[in-house]
């Protein structure tokens, strides 16, 4: 665990995703024809549990997918960047339905635009909607979240790291101060 200042603990981030059901929820008039689909990494796991709350609000199951989105994007080319792909899973056509992104944290927008290019290649969606748990400003890109966990401004200098119970064994986020030359 890095040291920093903790943003959100466990209970901050549940009632945060919590939230953001009822506002998908309300937005899209149910659950109907709505597909979650997790960025990776961390955007998965909140996606399934975004998932498990729409269905304890509406009684209907949402599928969720989760979306590598590495070849998406524009920095490939860079000299010492070495892609980590990971699995791609969308369970159905995204044709028609409400598709909801859900990330972990927004910040220039450039994650977001090739997720956007990657469902595409999934079908057409009818609206495209984003879910973060934490928006820390600084766009590159005109993209905002329709829904947003918390706003927590930062300097560019500084990180925002989220750890999941799923994938880091606690829940917790943390404002990591700028870092030093070495």
């Amino acid at each position: 665990m890095a040291a920093g200042k903790v943003l959100l603990q466990a209970e901050d981030i549940r009632r945060a995703l919590l939230r953001i059901a009822h506002e998908i929820v309300e937005h899209n008039r149910g659950g109907k024809d709505i597909v979650l689909v997790g960025i990776q990494a961390r955007g998965a796991p909140l996606a399934w549990r975004l998932a498990k709350s729409i269905e304890a609000l509406e009684g209907v199951s949402v599928p969720v997918g989760r979306l590598d989105i590495t070849l998406y994007r524009d920095d490939l080319e860079r000299e010492h960047f070495r892609p980590n792909i990971r699995e791609t899973q969308i369970p159905v056509d995204l044709s028609e339905k409400h598709v909801v992104l859900v990330d972990d944290v927004l910040y220039t927008g450039r994650t977001i635009r090739a997720a956007m290019d990657a469902v595409m290649d999934f079908g057409r969606p009818r609206t495209i909607q984003l879910a973060v748990l934490i928006d820390r400003g600084h766009r590159e890109l005109p993209i905002r979240a329709d829904y947003v966990g918390k706003n927590i401004p930062t300097s560019r200098l500084e990180e925002i790291e989220l750890h999941l119970l799923e994938t880091d064994g606690t829940d917790e986020t943390i404002l990591l101060p700028p870092q030093e030359d070495a």
